[in-house]
């Protein structure tokens, strides 16, 4: 394996109890930010866990890969539905590139041609 994620979900949570001690409203606000779609459950459990492990793959954050791999085998999400999820956050990543290749593109015209028309 890659890392024990078991381990590490347990030293993460750990700190994280510890910074709660010394900023209680951080950890407070991010609560009341996750908790906010269960409010609603429109989406339920598992759909909501597995999009949280889509953005988790695209923002990085090896946290809340633990964290949410977790909560979704609870909420009853498949191997297979994991996998289709992740396969939406890398479309999102390969499409973000795409997108941003774009821009660069669009950045090289305007900067060749201002320095064209500079150069007259």
């Amino acid at each position: 394996m890659m890392l024990d994620w078991n381990e590490y979900q347990k030293e993460l949570l750990t700190t994280i109890g510890k910074l709660a001690q010394i900023s209680p409203e951080t950890v407070t606000g991010y609560q009341t930010l996750h908790t906010a779609g269960k409010k609603t459950n429109l989406l339920g459990a598992k759909v909501r866990e597995l999009i949280a492990l889509a953005v988790a793959v695209t923002t990085h954050c090896d946290g809340c890969i633990t964290v949410h791999t977790s909560n979704a085998i609870k909420a009853g999400a498949t191997k297979e539905e994991i996998a289709e999820a992740l396969g939406v956050a890398v479309a999102m990543n390969a499409g973000a590139a795409l997108v941003y290749s774009a821009r660069v593109m669009d950045a090289y015209a305007a900067k060749t041609q201002s320095e064209t028309v500079g150069a007259r």
